[in-house]
């Protein structure tokens, strides 16, 4: 016999205006907010259907808004606040690289111009990027996923006819994904007037970047050498050294005082004035992958966002077979879906693209997409203790990199 306990915890007031990412966050979500995969995401508060034996959720999660899904299945486990529309900060290079990774061949070059750099904000997270130097689009890549770098996305938005072409196209791409708490102004996630996502739309863009194969390979490297600065040496002789970058997302480094999350393989952090601190997160744990987003915890501690979401997968993976969902990823809209978006369903011409995202197949796909299976090259990644291996996955996360036990 199970007992299912329903939980809608509700802010004691709530503001029916929609918060303005120019100014400091509003302490309470709009009373009404997206229903995109289920009414029960567009209720404010915390929304859950615990069974019997399901382990209660953590409570001391201070997020303003967060959501735990299932990658595959698309089931949302719990949620609270999803579709508030918040400031996303870098996560929202997600959409970045899932809307331009299509476009360029990673092994194409690029020479720097000043005006490729031109409009980048104060303050903002760099790669390094020097003018007059030549990188190849891997490069660049690596410049946007490991260090964060602006200068990176700058420089592929020019290559893409410039920011506001790029604007343009990730809020096209975020509408076809049904990302449509999602406002791009700035393709960065540098703090802008009227830019917004939330919790849902991240785990959304997350779960499409993945299916491509160059996405999963930057998201999930640890580290990686990136070309330097061209200087002559005494002799007139020309060099041109690399350095080493490290991924900023923390809970596939590991931190002072914060463990590297076991089963980890990617997704992208942030933080900004406006936002806070926020996070989209992919792990794997004896056969389920999940995605957790987390966005501005209120609680003021270094690494805050990352042992919020540990705590969300550590929930997630004890509960997932012991709650009833309150929700569902949607398939983007080009996905013919003959039950609701769940596995099975076609990937999107955007999850394939026909560079730099490209899947690569193995085994029988046929129409429903069933079978794909994508492989993460071992050799390319460089992960911390523990070493990694292939797991064959079905759409929409074919397969994921995770540590040994």
């Amino acid at each position: 016999m199970s007992l299912s306990l329903s939980l809608t915890v509700a802010p004691a007031a709530l503001a029916a205006d929609k918060p303005s990412p120019g100014a400091s966050p509003s302490v309470t979500p709009p009373a009404k907010m997206s229903t995109v995969g289920g009414e029960r995401l567009g209720t404010p508060g915390t929304q859950a259907d615990l069974g019997a034996g399901a382990p209660v959720l953590p409570k001391d999660i201070t997020a303003r808004s967060w959501i735990v899904a299932d990658a595959e299945s698309g089931d949302v486990l719990a949620a609270h606040n999803a579709h508030w529309r918040l400031a996303p900060a870098s996560t929202l290079k997600m959409l970045f690289a899932d809307t331009l990774l299509p476009k360029f061949s990673k092994e194409e070059e690029h020479k720097v111009v000043p005006s490729d750099l031109a409009g980048i904000g104060a303050g903002s997270s760099m790669v390094g990027i020097k003018e007059d130097e030549t990188y190849t689009v891997h490069d660049l890549w690596l410049g946007v996923f490991l260090r964060s770098g602006n200068d990176a996305v700058h420089v592929l938005s020019a290559m893409n006819d410039g920011v506001d072409q790029t604007v343009k196209d990730m809020n096209a791409h975020a509408e076809e994904l049904q990302a449509l708490d999602t406002n791009v102004v700035s393709p960065d996630g540098y703090d802008a007037k009227g830019q917004v996502s939330s919790a849902y739309d991240l785990t959304l863009v997350a779960r499409s970047g993945l299916q491509k194969k160059d996405f999963r390979e930057y998201c999930s490297t640890v580290r990686a050498d990136f070309p330097g600065e061209t200087k002559k040496n005494k002799k007139g002789k020309t060099t041109r050294e690399s350095f080493e970058i490290q991924n900023t997302n923390r809970l596939l480094t590991g931190d002072t005082g914060l463990d590297a999350y076991q089963g980890i393989a990617g997704v992208k952090n942030g933080n900004t004035t406006n936002a806070g601190s926020t996070f989209t997160g992919v792990a794997e744990r004896d056969g389920r992958v999940l995605l957790v987003t987390v966005m501005n915890p209120e609680k003021d501690e270094y690494n805050e966002v990352y042992k919020e979401t540990a705590r969300l997968f550590d929930w997630g993976f004890q509960a997932a077979d012991k709650v009833t969902p309150v929700g569902e990823l949607v398939p983007p809209k080009s996905a013919a879906t003959g039950n609701g978006g769940r596995q099975g369903a076609t990937a999107s011409p955007s999850a394939s693209g026909a560079t730099g995202g490209e899947p690569m197949a193995a085994g029988t796909s046929g129409s429903s997409g069933i079978g794909v299976a994508l492989g993460i090259a071992g050799g390319v990644l460089a992960l911390v203790a523990g070493g990694a291996f292939l797991v064959n996955r079905r759409w929409p996360l074919p397969e994921l990199m995770r540590r040994r036990r």
